[in-house]
């Protein structure tokens, strides 16, 4: 139960950055078809901090889980 509070905690705080990101986007940005580019950057960019820092955290924990049996 705790871990979906956290996750639910953790989305909120998603979107909130998110929000931010945008508008810092539409701010260095803003003519609308460089504010296209630039969000479509940041959704790679993103992604890819995103995937790298799973990986991580599943070795992490699995190197965790072995150490404890």
């Amino acid at each position: 139960m705790l871990g979906y509070m956290v996750a639910a905690l953790g989305l909120v705080a998603g979107l909130a950055w998110n929000d931010a990101i945008k508008s810092l986007i539409e701010f260095l940005f803003p003519n609308q078809q460089n504010s296209l580019t630039a969000k479509f950057g940041y959704a790679v960019i993103i992604t890819i901090v995103i995937v790298a820092l799973t990986i991580i955290l599943t070795k992490v924990f699995k190197k965790h889980n072995e150490d404890k049996n």
